[in-house]
């Protein structure tokens, strides 16, 4: 295709279709131009496809947080050349390269970590395997986009200098390594001004200064403007129907506030964006089909086990032993399988593996009993009703059916008469899933308990509407729906009503009644047609399940607990949790704890626990990527991407974060260049766990350091051995850290500036090389508006972590070096 020929072709109202997206996930066609739709799918961790209600099943790959701790580049390209061979469209929306500022960050899970060292290379590698097989990647969300409070319209008031050194590096440094085809604007405003329509980001900064080739367009509903985004280099507006532009556009032409020239400067991009899409081997419009091969199945196993980060071993415990035959599985979300986080990043998944699941699994190999213990709630919503329900023919899954027009005059009427027969419906369908998003209807199944007793059931809506159970009204959502945070901010509160007696496998009619058409009537900031998530889970006191998970575990060789963190306005773990962890801690010193979290979450029982694992949300291989590392198959490897701090207070945030700005609209990024672990060193502050931080069950040392002459231009290389001290073969992540204890501005005590993972046999040496550059010694000047590295000495540390540096030396920069650009 020739770009400038095609442009010649379009006309001035072609042109401007162009502009914005047509509907969810396209873009417009012009097909007398010869100009197909560009199909695009959310990301970071799957390709959920075009639709979040009865999406095609896809593979979910652990959360970004910990592909961020595996440090491991050629897995993050893995996972890219993966989601590339399942992606049937031409762009996907990942990854997200946005700092972790704050454990509290909702979307914090979606991020590979707080240093932008790291963040930008484990994105350039996801990048360079995703576009390698012809799709675009999207790389999210530019810039300082750190929290959900406020988001389309919150202020991120951040130095110049911080802004440079932590939350535009990830992305310069992806840009430089992997040139993403594509780039999607934050939702917020920085120092005052949405970056949608921010030309010095757009145009002064990634298209002048770094030379950006690539399309950009609007997070979803984040364009506000038209005559602004447009002059600012927003090429595209997402998603449509058109809010800013379209005939708004003819407007300002008609004004002059715009030119056919600032029309022409946009829509080439999109036919850039095209270009690559017609050259990838991907059909325009491919049916979504799901992929699930032995080598894929491989590979999400790997990438659950090397996410999983060892934090204690004191006792040794782990690998568990042969010889243990008892083992009990407590916790309320070792049942479930947490795959993912919530939001743009959920999907379905092909299949879950649980940890109870994966744990049982391997225990059954070497004859080993397993007990479970639910043990303590917490859940913010309950465990959908998935593996609980089947149709009425038996196969499983619900029955879904949608009416244009109310199937009868009572239909969410309280005193509603479940059994009079309702008008023909307008269509149904089966689905799998008890969260679905796009509901004007009835939704029913037939529920099954797994266990006797007194049920939960927890339902949100977007609408209204009324849960049955057993042909009795158990949820009001009819009457004066109260809001809540469902359904992106749309819905309603979660509300719960316990159903008592139910039998273990007994059937019962479970039925949701849904109506959506005075919410379809409200204005929302997207179109949106409803929802509904339905949970349930047997109803348990809290002491009595703490005894009973005590009795468990005493009873046992050794004793594993699971938790979840979510988004939340602390770092605690909810309900009785931590009681629970220090019951079961007490009861059996051989206990093995494992934290299923995004982020970090407070642990006031961490000096009790010998044995503790991190194991972020793991994807579909949750359950048997940990049974491989429990059980020593494999060895782990991950160091924690973020720092873990003790107490909220600790975070180098605290208390600007979400609603705690000090000015309204606007959040002070009161650290300045001092995110993460460079506050904790600054500030002489230690953390739970530090940046970095991770076991093994080999053990590394590390020895002859050499390091070359700086050149001229900056350049230097790093020479070391890194030696298996062990008879374990493992996995180490040598990391190399920078400080300038004679800068002219404060610096941190010291930053990352490279890393290498390498394989030893046990006994086994090897010298690694790491090659660096002026970026590793310079910061920026705000005044003179470059970066520069100040001649002088310069100490270059290598480590196992940011806290435990095994090798130093010193090198001199002969002469300072400015610079600007790449």
């Amino acid at each position: 295709m020739d770009i400038e020929q095609t442009l010649a072709k379009l006309s001035l109202p072609q042109k401007i279709k162009l502009l914005s997206g047509n509907g969810w996930w396209h873009t417009h066609a012009i097909p007398e131009a010869d100009v197909p739709a560009i199909r695009m799918s959310d990301g970071p961790n799957g390709v959920r496809g075009t639709q979040f209600f009865n999406g095609v099943p896809a593979s979910c790959f652990p959360s970004s947080s910990g592909l961020g701790s595996s440090f491991d580049v050629e897995l993050a390209r893995k996972v890219g050349e993966a989601l590339a061979d399942e992606a049937r469209c031409h762009v996907l929306l990942a990854p997200t390269v946005n700092t972790q500022r704050s454990p509290l960050g909702g979307r914090g899970f979606e991020s590979f970590s707080e240093d932008p060292i790291l963040n930008g290379t484990i994105a350039a590698a996801y990048i360079n395997g995703l576009q390698s097989k012809g799709v675009s990647a999207t790389i999210k969300h530019f810039v300082a986009n750190d929290q959900e409070f406020q988001r389309f319209s919150i202020s991120s008031d951040v130095g110049e200098r911080a802004l440079r050194e932590i939350y535009l590096k990830p992305f310069q440094i992806a840009i430089r390594e992997a040139n993403p085809w594509a780039l999607m604007t934050a939702y917020n405003r920085v120092n005052g001004l949405h970056v949608s329509e921010d030309k010095r980001f757009l145009e002064e900064i990634l298209r002048k200064e770094w030379g950006y080739k690539g399309m950009i367009m609007s997070d979803w509903i984040g364009t506000y403007s038209t005559a602004e985004s447009i002059k600012a280099g927003l090429d595209l507006e997402m998603p449509g129907p058109t809010v800013m532009r379209g005939k708004a556009v003819e407007r300002c032409l008609v004004s002059e506030k715009l030119f056919p020239s600032d029309i022409d400067a946009r829509v080439r991009k999109i036919l850039e964006l095209l270009q690559h899409a017609r050259e990838s081997s991907i059909p325009f419009d491919a049916p979504e089909e799901s992929v699930d091969t032995p080598e894929l199945r491989q590979l999400l196993r790997t990438a659950a086990a090397d996410a999983i980060v060892l934090l204690k071993n004191e006792k040794k415990v782990l690998p568990l032993s042969p010889t243990v035959k008892r083992i009990a599985v407590i916790g309320p979300n070792a049942k479930p399988a947490m795959t993912s986080g919530g939001g743009s990043a959920q999907l379905l998944s092909t299949y879950k593996v649980s940890p109870l699941e994966g744990i049982t699994a391997a225990a059954q190999e070497i004859g080993a009993e397993v007990k479970y213990a639910v043990g303590a709630a917490s859940h913010r919503y309950l465990p959908l009703l998935d593996p609980y329900l089947q149709r009425k023919d038996g196969t499983p899954g619900a029955l879904v059916e949608f009416w244009n027009d109310a199937p009868c005059a009572d239909f969410v009427a309280l005193s509603a008469d479940l059994g009079a027969k309702l008008s023909s419906c307008s269509w149904s369908t089966p689905t799998r899933g008890t969260n679905c998003f796009l509901m004007d209807g009835v939704y029913s199944a037939v529920f099954t308990p797994d266990e006797s007793g007194d049920w939960d059931f927890g339902i949100n809506l977007a609408g209204r509407g009324n849960l049955y159970v057993d042909n009795k009204l158990v949820v009001d959502l009819s009457t004066d729906p109260e809001p809540g945070e469902s359904f992106f901010g749309l819905g309603t509160i979660d509300k719960r009503a316990v159903v008592t007696g139910l039998k273990a496998g007994q059937a019962y009619d479970l039925e949701a009644r849904i109506c959506t058409t005075d919410f379809a009537a409200k204005p929302t900031p997207f179109t949106c047609w409803g929802g509904v998530r339905i949970g349930g889970v047997r109803l348990f006191d809290g002491e009595e399940a703490i005894k009973e998970a005590v009795a468990l575990a005493t009873d046992s060789d050794g004793a594993l607990w699971e938790s979840e963190g979510f988004d939340r306005t602390d770092m605690d773990l909810p309900g009785l949790t931590n009681a629970l962890v220090s019951a079961v801690l007490r009861a059996n010193p051989n206990t093995v704890v494992v934290n299923q979290s995004g982020t970090p979450v407070a642990m006031p029982w961490v000096d009790e626990a010998p044995t503790l694992l991190q194991a972020f949300y793991g994807g579909n291989e949750l359950g048997n990527g940990l049974a491989d590392v429990l059980w020593g198959k494999v060895n782990p490897s991950a160091k924690v991407s973020l720092t873990f701090p003790k107490r909220l207070e600790d975070t180098p945030p605290y208390p600007s974060f979400g609603g705690n700005g000090q000015e309204l609209g606007k959040i002070l990024y009161n650290e300045g260049i001092f995110v993460g672990y460079r506050s904790y060193e600054i500030r002489k502050l230690q953390a739970m766990f530090p940046f970095g931080f991770g076991l093994s069950y080999a053990t590394f040392e590390y020895s002859d350091l050499r390091i070359s002459p700086v050149s001229a231009s900056g350049e230097f290389s790093l020479n070391f051995k890194v030696t298996n001290t062990s008879e374990v073969a493992g996995r180490e992540v040598a990391q190399v850290y920078i400080a300038d204890p004679q800068s002219s501005l404060p610096r941190p005590v010291k930053e990352l500036k490279g890393f290498t993972k390498v394989e030893l046999k046990g006994g086994e040496s090897k010298e690694l090389a790491v090659g660096l550059d002026r970026e590793a010694l310079g910061f920026y000047d705000d005044r003179q508006k470059c970066w520069v590295a100040e001649k002088g000495t310069f100490q270059v540390l290598v480590g196992a972590s940011s806290q435990d540096i095994r090798l130093t030396k010193e090198v001199e920069l002969p002469d300072t070096i400015t610079w600007t650009g790449l």
